[in-house]
């Protein structure tokens, strides 16, 4: 695997980062070998933690210090939090608090009133997170993620830069809105790549996806990391979590709200002004990307670069790395997390 770095920064400045990314990541080389080795072997999270967050009681895995650095992990679909499982080691080895949650819908994450509208709306996702931070007492994370995830830590660092440490974003800028989708037509190719969205926006899809969750979840993960040789007890173990009861509701509205197809709530209306301005991230952001990503994506992070308006490095990662790049290359996510802060 190899690692290409475009660092926007100037030469005094990079060798600045350089040394201070160095200084970072020490605590994670002093426990070296046997912590890479602890994090390679590691499959499950122990018994998760759960509390009360806004609308929802929360699942999450809370490891590390507790008074260590804050790190927010955030899994995408059809995922779940065991994309970080050999991630979240490496992190606890360097000293911080590590924080991975199940976005609603997914897992041991459940609504606290059965009259709650079932959104996937992205506004409402990012706010379940904020309303995760304020119950855990967090003041400011470094947010970290892929996919739904990504956006979600995205939607966070635009808004609420004041919540947001630095940004690792597999994908780069991902906040998007529904009046985007309908005016932009896209190539066949591109519309191809997007094939699930229509499905899920009939009903014949909604019911397909209920019946044949687990088969379309594995469909994706071949089809969005075609060289990613994942086993069978890798995808039960995160498939799993796609039995939770809202899931189905969750995963349609989400798509269906992105085709312009679903209302949201009215009481996301301000914040969904505010991101279909196409705000800026002022916070430090490693964007990532692997080069056998088979979901949709940007070339390279020219379509986005202006976006990003902070201190900012653009990783490339070769070696038929796939979509959910945090389980297919931990060690090079860990270490982008280590590094953001010192860019």
């Amino acid at each position: 695997m190899t690692t290409t770095r475009r660092n926007f920064l100037g030469a005094s400045a990079l060798g600045l980062g350089a040394f201070a990314s160095l200084s970072l990541a020490t605590p994670a080389r002093a426990a070296t070998a046997a912590a890479d080795a602890d994090a390679a072997a590691a499959t499950s999270f122990g018994p998760l933690r759960q509390i009360d967050a806004g609308l929802l009681n929360v699942g999450y895995a809370d490891l590390g210090p507790a008074n260590g650095p804050v790190v927010v992990l955030l899994h995408g679909w059809p995922y779940d939090i065991h994309s970080f499982v050999e991630v979240a080691p490496r992190l606890v080895a360097a000293g911080y608090r590590v924080i991975v949650p199940h976005l609603r819908g997914h897992g041991s994450t459940s609504f606290l009133s059965a009259d709650t509208f079932r959104n996937g709306q992205p506004a409402a996702v990012a706010t379940d997170i904020m309303a995760l931070l304020d119950a855990l007492k967090i003041r400011k994370a470094v947010f970290a993620a892929f996919d739904w995830g990504a956006r979600t830590a995205g939607i966070i660092a635009a808004l609420w830069p004041e919540r947001c440490e630095a940004l690792v974003s597999v994908s780069g800028y991902l906040i998007g809105n529904p009046a985007t989708v309908k005016a932009t037509a896209l190539p066949p190719e591109a519309e191809y790549a997007w094939w699930y969205q229509f499905y899920f926006a009939t009903e014949h899809g909604r019911a397909g996806y209920e019946k044949n969750r687990h088969d379309f979840a594995k469909l994706i993960w071949r089809t969005a990391s075609p060289k990613w040789a994942f086993d069978d007890a890798t995808f039960e173990r995160s498939a799993a979590s796609l039995n939770n009861p809202d899931h189905v509701n969750i995963v349609i509205h989400n798509y269906r709200w992105r085709q312009g197809l679903a209302d949201g709530e009215r009481i996301y209306d301000a914040l969904e002004q505010r991101l279909a301005a196409g705000p800026v991230i002022t916070v430090p952001t490693i964007v990532m990307e692997g080069d056998a990503n088979g979901a949709p994506h940007a070339v390279g992070d020219a379509p986005f670069r202006k976006k990003f308006t902070g201190k900012y490095d653009y990783r490339l990662l070769t070696g038929g790395i796939g979509h959910n790049l945090p389980q297919e290359a931990p060690a090079a996510f860990a270490q982008a997390i280590l590094d953001v802060t010192c860019l």
